[in-house]
């Protein structure tokens, strides 16, 4: 059997805020450690029938790329939801609000450019 390990390392400022984020997969092509500024994991507890989570990300992480990665997180969750369940109609609806908040943050990323340029 073949088995894979993925290993994160957080470094904390003086007040517990994420300064920095690593981490390294035995798959990861890229070998050693590999820095990001987000990650977000979640974990089905089947004895509590519930969601574990973890979000982190650093002081770095510009609030658009936030944005960003959590619209892309949840048109994953879509492409998961079909692919695990066969639901196309909830796979739909996700990737439809995945849209809509994709159209959103353009058009507040073009306000803050036309802002920024006055």
């Amino acid at each position: 059997m073949k088995k894979s390990d993925i290993h994160f390392s957080v470094e904390l400022d003086n007040q517990n805020i994420p300064d920095k984020i690593y981490w390294e997969a035995t798959d990861n092509p890229n070998e050693g450690l590999s820095d990001t500024r987000a990650i977000a994991i979640s974990l089905w507890d089947h004895y509590h029938n519930s969601t574990l989570k973890i979000d982190l990300w650093t002081k770095d992480m510009e609030v658009v790329d936030m944005k960003r990665f959590m619209i892309e997180i949840m048109s994953g969750i879509a492409d998961t939801a079909l692919s695990a369940t066969g639901d196309k109609r909830m796979a739909d609806d996700i990737e439809n609000t995945c849209k809509v908040l994709s159209k959103r943050l353009e058009e507040e990323i073009k306000q803050q450019n036309q802002q920024q340029q006055q």
